[in-house]
């Protein structure tokens, strides 16, 4: 199982050279790899109040492509990524252009995280389509269109959604592509099938909690039952460990090692740890199995 930090890019890690330093860091530290997430806004007021989310001040916030840049050029091994991109959100053709263009200065350590997005209220607040069901049909769109985009061939594409009549474009250094892993909600059986069409899932429960390890046991043979290709699939589990390599940690790893996790990805929210905190984590590396 490989190990990753997951970091929010707003708050006191919102700024790209921090970014870039965590990232080199890490890579010191031992960790497989390095993810953030993508928000332009995060609900405040009223609008955590709805979203169920804490009321903090998200300011600094910095944009993830631009620091996935930074941090690019402060490593050399470890994956860069982000978990998870809304894609709603984008323009596919910015977003192709985006993570190729990283994808080929990182030589090929590119992953790219996508979803429909959490929170209605962050896209309302911006103008963005906020209907669940209206980004789903565009998430599923947009990954076609992003998937033909790095193909390095002519692209005509006109949807319901998005169009776009190009000439080539320069592809990823991956091949066939950057691998995507999809966000899907447990145990919600459309998202899964979206999520097994394509290189790995992010799972999370109704409540936007992290999974148990027998909830992982059984996405494990739902994926198994819904794939159509032996290629490796990838099964991100979330959640937080002590990162003292104790028997408390070792167990936890174990755990979903064994339920069928293929990611464990360390998270640490901002209102639950100072920056000296993150820090620290990072520095003491990975809890190993």
């Amino acid at each position: 199982m490989k190990h990753a930090l997951s970091i929010l890019n707003f708050g006191h890690t919102g700024d790209a050279r921090l970014l870039a330093e965590i990232a080199h860091e890490a890579e010191a530290a031992g960790w497989d790899g390095c993810f953030l997430s993508d928000h332009v806004c995060w609900p405040t007021g009223e609008q955590a109040t709805i979203a169920s989310m804490p009321d903090i001040d998200p300011e600094p916030t910095v944009d993830p492509w631009v620091a996935l840049g930074a941090m690019a050029m402060r490593t050399e091994r470890i994956r860069l990524g982000t978990l998870v991109t809304p894609l709603p959100r984008r323009r596919p053709a910015k977003l192709a252009r985006e993570a190729a263009t990283v994808d080929r200065l990182t030589d090929g350590r590119m992953i790219l995280g996508v979803g429909s997005g959490l929170w209605p209220e962050e896209f309302e607040a911006l103008g963005d389509e906020s209907d669940r069901k209206v980004r789903a049909a565009m998430l599923d769109e947009g990954l076609q269109l992003v998937n033909a985009l790095w193909s390095g061939e002519s692209v005509s594409h006109r949807g319901e959604h998005f169009r776009a009549e190009t000439a080539p474009f320069a592809p990823p250094l991956q091949r066939p592509r950057i691998p995507i892993v999809v966000a899907a909600t447990w145990p919600v059986k459309k998202m899964l099938r979206r999520a097994a069409r394509w290189d790995g899932v992010f799972p999370l429960t109704r409540q936007g909690t992290s999974l148990k390890p027998n909830e992982v046991s059984e996405l494990t043979r739902a994926v198994s039952a819904l794939r159509t290709t032996s290629e490796p699939f990838e099964i991100l589990c979330q959640g937080k460990t002590q990162g003292d390599g104790g028997t408390e940690d070792r167990g936890v790893l174990e755990s979903y090692e064994a339920a069928g996790g293929t990611w464990w990805i360390e998270l640490r929210y901002p209102w639950e740890a100072s920056l000296d905190e993150l820090m620290s984590r990072v520095r003491n590396g990975p809890a190993r199995a």
